[in-house]
Formats: structure tokens, sequence, C-alpha cells
């Protein structure tokens, strides 16, 4: 053989071999049953709030069980549509809508994939241990002022809630001069909000679910007549364009997916409880003490 042509026989054969290569670095996207050998490798990208590093963590973990591959990658929200709407990233199970996420929304909804709600109580709410007896509603704040020593224990500066109780719920209520919103941070918050309840103090906190102090401790949120605080919002799965065709059952199995206050709550208790580094762990035991609820919700993957 002389060597031209086996300098063209080699070329077409690389040829062959860089064709079969993108083809495995794809994933078989272009499979259209996730049930199968392909399309098993998927990115999931998240936000670094509690929820969803809960959610995203049982979801690796119950799809590693079944074969697949999944990366989890954070970002913030901006970068994370972003990434999810040209395909860089194929799923994100944190959407907070109509509200919190509604610009992202607004902008990459047409290049996004809505793949149903799996809670349906996001809310902002102002939150007394239950054996503060004598305060239940926000109405009730003000002529107790005294029991809270004039304080609001609120969160980050920068946090939308903080905004809306100092520009909504101080004004509505009446309370400037009678409860100051103090800021710090969320951990901050939860430090002086565990530090109370050991001591069987009276508190206020700035608080939300999901959030898993509701599994750890006995709260009560007060009630919001005037409607200050907001209305609740919804938690979405999204993915990318064409998820549900390369991955129908997955797919299916999201769209099933609901968890209760008391269900996610408890997840995210067991992660906090589990330490940094030990999400995964913490959420596939989690998944294996909830067996039937996780068999029923991803048993088409």
């Amino acid at each position: 053989m002389s060597s031209g042509r086996f300098r063209r026989l080699g070329a077409v054969i690389a040829a062959v071999l860089a064709v079969a290569l993108v083809a495995s670095a794809c994933g078989g996207r272009d499979n259209s049953a996730d049930t199968g050998q392909s399309s098993k490798t998927l990115k999931i990208g998240y936000i670094a709030w509690d929820e969803d590093i809960a959610l995203s963590n049982l979801v690796k973990g119950v799809l590693e069980d079944k074969g697949y591959k999944v990366e989890l990658q954070q970002l913030d929200a901006a970068p994370l549509y972003a990434g999810l709407a040209k395909g860089d990233i194929d799923l994100f199970l944190d959407s907070w809508l109509p509200s919190t996420h509604e610009d992202y929304w607004n902008q990459y909804k047409d290049k996004l994939e809505d793949l149903g709600v799996w809670y349906d109580n996001a809310t902002l709410n102002l939150a007394v241990p239950k054996y503060v007896s004598q305060v239940n509603s926000m109405e009730d704040l003000k002529a107790n002022a005294g029991l809270f020593g004039g304080k609001i224990t609120g969160i980050d500066p920068g946090a939308g809630e903080t905004r809306i109780i100092q520009n909504n719920v101080i004004p509505q209520y009446n309370l400037a001069g009678s409860l100051e919103l103090q800021n710090s941070s969320s951990t901050a918050m939860l430090a002086a909000l565990d530090s109370a309840i050991k001591g069987n103090q009276p508190i206020v906190v700035a608080l939300w679910h999901p959030h898993w102090a509701y599994a750890r401790y006995q709260l009560k949120d007060l009630a919001d007549p005037k409607g200050a605080m907001g209305k609740g919002e919804q938690l979405h799965s999204l993915g990318r364009q064409n998820f549900s065709k390369d991955f129908p059952g997955l797919t299916n199995s999201l769209k099933n997916l609901k968890l209760s206050d008391e269900q996610l709550g408890a997840l995210e208790d067991a992660i906090q409880q589990a330490g940094s580094g030990n999400e995964l762990t913490a959420a596939k035991q989690w998944a294996s003490q909830n067996k039937a609820l996780v068999d029923s919700v991803f048993n088409g993957v």
C-alpha cells in the first residue's frame, strides 16, 4: 500500500473515530428513552438554597442507583437560567414562580421546559415558637413588642424578605417605634432562634416555607390579615429544550413529584445535621427511610 493511500485511509479512520467520540460526549441525547443504555448522563444546576440542595442531592442519589451519571453544579440564578437555556445544564429543580424568578422565566421561557410543580406552599413569614401563646397574628405584635425586646430577628440585609418586612409589614401593622427589624444573616437568625427555644424565651423571626426549621422546632407562622408578606409561590422543575424527549421517564417522575412541608423539612433537616460535604449521603439515607415515596415517584425511570 502506498504511503498516500495509507494517509488517506488513516484520515478516514480518524474522521470516523471523531464522530464516534462526539456522539459519545453528547451522552446519547438523540435517544428518545431514558430507560435504555443511552441518555443516562445529565447535569443538574442548583442554587445554594436549602430546598434546592436537598432535592438536587436526592434526585442525584436516586438516579445514580439506577445507573445514571449525574453531575451537580452550583451557580447563581442568572447564569443557571442562561446555562439551562443554552443546553449546558439539563435540569434545575428550584424555580420560584410566579414572582421570585419571574424575570429569568420571562427572558428564557421559550428555551425551557416546565416539568411541573413539586411544592406549592412557598411563602414568606414571621414566625414565633408555639409556646408564645399571646401572639398569633401580626396584628398582635405592636401590643406585645416588649415581649420580643422591641425587635424582629431578621436575615440578610439584601434579602427580598428583608425589604418586604421593612417596607410592607412594619408600616401596614404600625410597628414603627415599637418593633425594629434587626438584620444580620440567615445563620445568625437561626442561631438566635435555637438559643431562644432552648431557653424557652419569646422571639419573632423572619422565616419562609420551605425551611428545615419547621421540622426541627415547634413553630407557628403569624397570621397576615393585611397580606403584607405577599402571596405564596410554587416551586417548579425546569428542563432544557428537548429534555422531555431525551428523558421521558424522568420527566414523568418529576411531573408526579410532590413533597409536603413535613417531607421536605425532614429531608432538609437531615442534610443540615449531616454537615457540609455529606449532603448526598444524607439524601440517600432519607431516600432509604422513605422508600415507598421514592419508589412511587421514580418507578418509571
